[in-house]
């Protein structure tokens, strides 16, 4: 007890020396007031701009699935269609339905036939089908 500093002293027992000089921030009773900046401005500015930016990610991600489960209808409708021929990459081929609902694939462009039209699609290399628009 007799060796104990006073309150406004900084001492650092476990080194023995005085540290008041090498804290980042104030230590006497004259120093400024330590207050907190007020951040509700900013926490409010950059959650807008936050919740944007992942809104917009989420709808290019939707867009972007949605785009990809039409891909996937469209392929297994025309793969699940009838055809007796082996098709062509980079060949355009129309889908019809007949009579009995049953699909399948033509050559024969829509308007050479009666037949329903489903629509235009072109085999890619990856022998995924891609929907395309006809004249």
């Amino acid at each position: 007890m007799a060796d104990k500093k006073p309150d406004q002293v900084v001492y650092d027992e476990e080194k023995e020396k005085y540290t008041a000089g090498l804290l980042p921030y104030a230590t006497n009773a004259s120093a400024p007031k330590i207050t907190s900046t007020d951040l509700t401005g900013w926490k409010n500015t950059n959650i807008n701009k936050a919740n944007h930016q992942i809104k917009t990610e989420y709808e290019k991600l939707k867009s972007a699935y949605e785009a990809l489960m039409k891909k996937h209808e469209y392929n297994a409708l025309i793969y699940n269609a009838e055809f007796s021929f082996e098709p062509n990459v980079g060949q355009i081929y129309h889908l019809y339905i007949k009579e009995n609902k049953q699909t399948f694939l033509s050559i024969i462009a829509p308007n050479e036939c009666r037949f329903k039209y489903k629509g235009s699609f072109k085999l890619n290399e990856d022998k995924i089908w891609e929907k395309v628009q006809t004249e």
